[in-house]
């Protein structure tokens, strides 16, 4: 692994570096799997894959330590796992609320927020949704979810426990709209006749790897180090391309 040696407080040890990340012996990783883009289970096996998955496995041959991976079906619940000290490493979007307990690498993956509506809504613009009346379905505590709190000003938030459950929300007629990560609602709509999802994004979402706070610096310059290599060598966009996610954006150098 490459870093700059010259950066302030750089841990420069490898063993120091494994005791951090991998205080076990093993390095504990969140997998999110209510993000498609990053993580998948194969229905068959059981397997976990994706471009998360790839990389926790990748780091923990660099610690020469083995991947113990922790699949969640929830955002919220993988930051939780991190935050509390359960898991070691994690791969959550970019939030200001999450970064006041979790310190983030630059961004790997960058991918859009935006919505899935009925055919016959009336709403055909980004920026008509937010308005009095307008009912929107989100997964509880996902990047979408904590952004549309921050930024909506008359539409009512539904919460579901999941991104899944949100959409089934606007299936069930319980929801006008139902936001989300393009990728997983354009193959909602796919599923379901007379829904579509609007064109636009109400945000740019960038996924990247965390760690918790109180973390010695040099880790956290490691760690971006890593990140940055993996999408300069080309190891993100194989793996995106290999899970079926090649259509995912790669986010530009740090």
């Amino acid at each position: 692994m490459r870093w700059n040696p010259g950066q302030e407080n750089v841990v420069s040890s490898s063993a120091e570096i494994r005791s951090e990340l991998a205080p076990t012996g093993k390095l504990r990783a969140t997998i999110n799997l209510g993000n498609v883009v990053l993580a998948q289970r194969h229905g068959a096996t059981g397997a976990l894959g994706g471009v998360s998955v790839d990389l926790a496995r990748e780091l923990a041959g660099r610690l020469d330590v083995e991947a113990e991976l922790f699949p969640f079906d929830t955002a919220g619940k993988a930051f939780a796992a991190l935050s509390t000290g359960q898991c070691d490493v994690g791969f959550l979007a970019m939030d200001p609320v999450r970064a006041a307990e979790i310190d983030y690498t630059g961004p790997y993956v960058i991918i859009e927020g935006t919505y899935l509506v009925p055919d016959s809504s009336p709403l055909r613009d980004i920026d008509e949704v937010d308005m009095e009346g307008i009912r929107i379905a989100a997964g509880k505590n996902t990047a979408y979810d904590l952004y549309l709190t921050r930024a909506l000003k008359h539409a009512a938030l539904v919460h579901a426990p999941s991104s899944r459950a949100a959409i089934e929300l606007l299936f069930a007629g319980q929801a006008d709209v139902a936001a989300g990560v393009r990728q997983p609602l354009v193959a909602a709509a796919a599923e379901r006749a007379g829904f579509h999802v609007m064109s636009g994004r109400f945000s740019k979402i960038q996924q990247a790897m965390a760690i918790r706070k109180g973390r010695s610096p040099g880790v956290l310059s490691f760690l971006r180090a890593f990140i940055e290599e993996m999408k300069g060598s080309g190891f993100i966009a194989g793996s995106l391309l290999r899970s079926g996610q090649g259509d995912a954006t790669i986010a530009p150098p740090a």
